[in-house]
């Protein structure tokens, strides 16, 4: 049983709020690290079997299933219990949200390929069939006989493409899978909690971008030490590899952190449950869901 529609509205928060989402997502981090970071892991090594074909495109369809298990992780280390590896696939069965998200991937997947399309306007086409086909076998010599304004429009088309999926699927994968919501009903209700709270999300984002300075200096200073001691360089990758899921997570955490301020948790077991008890026993019983995690 899920809340109808109208019972599901975003709340209108304060702009400080966006700096406290990246705080307590560093926060439920620190709570859990390892696990956190073996998730985010699996789920990379998952992403990679889209090289394969026919695998390659279920799991580019099944990324929004996968983002929620991995908010499902941060749901798990919030309520103090351990997160599994296995929470990762748990959206991946759990019907009818599975086949929700996997709507959502389908989407995702059309708006991609729109973006680079309108983006490229034909430049595609213009390249030697040769040199393309040696770029699809991954030889990466031939990325050097591309011209460069080809490169940076073909960049512009996968960051055009990432940011419009990202908007889109934002709240909407923690409103179909925490709230069991319609994919309709939560695209549209995300949109509109992300235009609302426009000032909380402009303060993440400045959090999150100057965050982003820090790791990317430490990332080509590790780069650099890499290419330069053949010794430590499988160490030093490791490390590079490591930060980048690091700043995943905290992405991933400020999501989940973002959600639960904005929508909350569906508890209508709960509600009933306490419906039910005398109502001397409903004022003295307190919700431990309704407990918000505070930085």
């Amino acid at each position: 049983m899920t809340q109808t529609d109208s019972a599901i509205q975003p709340q209108v928060l304060p702009g400080q709020h966006g700096i406290a989402w990246l705080i307590q997502s560093l926060v439920l981090m620190r709570a859990q690290p390892a696990r956190l970071l073996l998730l985010a892991l699996v789920m990379q090594f998952v992403l990679g079997l889209t090289q394969l074909p026919l695998i390659g495109f279920f799991v580019i369809i099944a990324i929004p299933a996968l983002s929620a298990g991995l908010l499902e992780g941060f749901h798990q280390v919030a309520k103090g219990q351990p997160a599994s590896p296995a929470v990762l696939f748990t959206p991946l069965g759990a019907s009818p949200m599975t086949g929700r998200l996997f709507g959502l991937g389908v989407i995702m997947f059309g708006i991609g390929l729109i973006s680079v399309s309108l983006v490229l306007s034909g430049s595609v086409a213009e390249l030697d069939p040769d040199l393309l086909q040696r770029i699809e076998q991954g030889d990466i010599d031939a990325l050097a006989s591309i011209d460069e304004n080809l490169i940076f429009r073909i960049m512009m088309a996968v960051i055009v493409g990432i940011s419009i999926s990202g908007t889109i699927s934002f709240m909407s994968i923690p409103l179909v899978w925490f709230r069991k919501q319609k994919l309709s009903t939560s695209v549209m209700i995300g949109l509109k909690a992300l235009v609302i709270n426009w000032k909380p999300f402009l303060m993440l984002s400045l959090g999150m971008f100057a965050l982003t300075i820090p790791v990317a200096l430490l990332v080509g200073v590790l780069f650099q030490l890499s290419t330069s001691s053949s010794g430590l360089a499988f160490i030093l990758l490791a490390l590079v590899m490591l930060l980048m899921l690091a700043f995943q997570l905290v992405l991933f955490g400020t999501q989940y952190c973002a959600f639960r301020e904005i929508f909350g948790f569906d508890r209508p077991a709960r509600q009933r449950e306490l419906a039910e008890q005398p109502e001397e026993k409903t004022e003295t019983k307190n919700d431990p869901d309704d407990d918000q995690f505070v930085a």
